[in-house]
């Protein structure tokens, strides 16, 4: 079965996307966003159900540093703040720089100071402790023996900043090592952690080297972070429902609507086009189509789970669950980071080294699987490793729909540049066409699940455990 999406098309939706700005969680650039996607809906005939909330925002406004000489004051780079860290005036903070070593807990030599920490890139933390390698396509494509870059590093080596503040330290200072400078900039992470109280940023590895021959020669450094802060922050989730024969049985396709740049999260994009196609079948079951709010806040917007969907399905089990008359979502489609090129450190210099970064698929049982590859045909461009969930870690939005007994099929590419904000929102790493192909299998997942009965499709497999396969 041929589907043709338009390039054009898709390409304009992404640059309206990109229009809204950066669209951090309860930003003006992520309520433009949604707004868009309503819109678009609504234009299809679709009907959009919103759920509303409010959380304390933070979001950096202004952000300097300097190494205090004698001569003269030494600007340093900065590669991004860590957001949600804590802030200063405009004045910033101006105080000794002291260089912690060993174990980011220890922060008492800088009581009073500014430390600086170094987070050096994962080098022999085996890929199988995350990940656990089901099958892949074409023959012979897998995941690296060693799984690394700024996303795992800052979520495996993560400085503890709430002991640096319990110590008294007053700012803390993060080197990116082993990595280039140009990978580590506009890192938007860890976006994990909850509010620290204490400020923090990012720095490459020359400036490292910089502020470290400061630490040991006892000099002073201005830090500045200003921050804008709102109590009771506006933002939503909203979901949309093409309805089949039947109401008993669905099936969920979920995204989320906050995002940094042009593939992260491009997912709901995605949904758009795959509702325009959709809407012209004749259906068996209802597809319900989900945008969340809250993947980069999650400490505020999750429920019992690590993604932000996990607060779109406790407020509608009737959406799901298939208790007292609720509707049964017998499977569900996770859609994130399409059109992934991949760029890598080679040879000194980060670059793009392959035309595809290998698509990770969770699929939820072997059944699901079958569907997946069975989807891949027509595919000129494709290089994809499907995963079982593992040592309980299942990343993306796909979790929560698994995790409640709904199985999945979820894209979850992760290229080293997925959580980098730059001018450009990373168009240069983008491939159109890779996108447009990704939705085409998407929109036949759909089309075949939707004829498979329940008892085809199955349930969940449990988490694999300890160390799981990469080849």
């Amino acid at each position: 079965m041929r589907i043709n999406i338009s390039e054009e098309r898709v390409l304009r939706s992404v640059e309206a996307m990109n229009g809204c700005g950066l669209r951090l969680t309860g930003s003006s650039g992520q309520q433009k966003f949604v707004d868009y996607l309503k819109n678009e809906i609504h234009e299809m005939g679709f009907d959009t159900y919103s759920d509303l909330y409010s959380f304390n925002r933070w979001e950096e406004k202004h952000s300097s540093l300097k190494i205090l000489n004698s001569d003269g004051n030494e600007n340093i780079e900065i590669a991004s703040v860590w957001p949600y860290s804590g802030q200063t005036d405009e004045n910033g903070i101006t105080a000794q720089i002291v260089e912690i070593f060993g174990k980011h807990i220890n922060y008492l030599p800088a009581r009073g100071k500014i430390a600086l920490v170094k987070v050096k890139d994962l080098e022999k933390v085996p890929t199988g402790f995350a990940f656990n390698q089901r099958n892949s396509f074409p023959e012979g494509v897998s995941l690296p023996e060693y799984y690394n870059g700024p996303v795992a590093d800052s979520f495996v080596k993560i400085p503890f900043l709430a002991a640096a503040k319990a110590m008294g330290v007053r700012a803390v200072i993060c080197i990116w090592e082993g990595i280039s400078d140009e990978m580590v900039k506009g890192q938007y992470l860890p976006f994990i952690t909850d509010y620290q109280g204490i400020p923090a940023l990012w720095v490459g590895e020359e400036a490292g080297r910089r502020l470290k021959k400061a630490a040991r020669e006892k000099k002073k450094v201005n830090f500045v972070l200003t921050a804008e802060r709102e109590k009771n922050a506006a933002t939503e989730s909203f979901y949309t429902v093409i309805e089949g024969k039947s109401r008993r049985e669905a099936i969920i396709i979920n995204t989320h609507t906050d995002g940094i740049n042009c593939v992260e999260e491009n997912g709901a994009l995605a949904m758009l086009e795959m509702m325009r196609h959709l809407k012209e079948e004749e259906l068996e079951r209802t597809l319900i189509f989900v945008f969340a709010t809250g993947h980069f806040r999650l400490p505020d917007f999750t429920e019992r789970d690590i993604q932000a969907t996990s607060k779109w399905l406790k407020n509608h089990r009737d959406m799901w669950d298939g208790k007292k008359g609720h509707i049964k979502a017998v499977a569900s489609i996770g859609a994130e980071h399409f059109g992934c090129t991949q760029w890598k450190d080679r040879n000194g210099k980060y670059q793009c080294t392959a035309p595809i970064d290998t698509e990770l698929v969770y699929t939820a049982n072997k059944s699901l699987d079958r569907v997946y590859y069975s989807c891949l045909d027509e595919r000129t461009l494709v290089s994809t490793v499907t995963l079982k969930g593992h040592n309980f870690l299942h990343f993306g939005e796909g979790q929560p729909p698994r995790n409640v007994g709904i199985p999945d099929i979820s894209l979850v590419t992760a290229p080293d540049y997925l959580t980098a904000i730059n001018e450009t929102h990373q168009m240069e790493k983008f491939s159109l066409a890779l996108m447009c192909e990704q939705i085409a299998t998407f929109i036949k997942m759909t089309l075949m699940l939707d004829k498979m009965s329940a008892e085809e499709i199955g349930r969940p497999e449990p988490y694999s455990l300890i160390l799981g396969k990469i080849k």
